[in-house]
């Protein structure tokens, strides 16, 4: 397995270990072979446990306040708008859809929280929206 030279009191040694199982190792010194019992078994090192943080919260969905005067429908996710299904001045109720939004290859339905007038279109077919920006107001 391994071999070493020592100088003891001018005297040379050659060791030579042949197998090492837990704590008892067989060796040759200068070519006589001995088996060593260890006191105490030799530890092995342990690999290295990963501990993660703990995960944070996923993000609430826009809770809509009924009392406020004008909603805004902000995006859920960063996309592409695919199709506007509604236009200023249209009536809504809830559960109508307003716009189709693509996110990794995926359409996302954005529909209606609260029933209302639409007063504002903030977004066009093409666009390009960040998570959270404002796509629709609602009155």
């Amino acid at each position: 397995m391994k071999n070493y030279k020592f100088k003891i009191n001018e005297n040379g040694y050659t060791v030579n270990i042949k197998s090492h199982e837990g704590n008892i190792i067989d060796l040759e010194v200068n070519g006589t072979a001995y088996e060593v019992i260890m006191k105490e078994e030799i530890k092995k090192t342990k690999t290295p446990t990963l501990v993660r943080a703990a995960s944070q919260r996923p993000a609430e969905p826009l809770k809509v306040n009924p009392n406020s005067s004008i909603s805004q429908i902000l995006a859920p996710i960063p996309g592409v708008v695919l199709s506007i299904d509604v236009a200023v001045g249209d009536t809504l109720k809830i559960g109508d859809r307003m716009l189709v939004l693509e996110a990794m290859k995926m359409e996302n339905n954005i529909v209606c929280e609260k029933a209302g007038t639409i007063t504002a279109m903030k977004v066009v077919v093409g666009q390009q929206v960040l998570q959270n920006e404002v796509m629709i107001e609602i009155r």
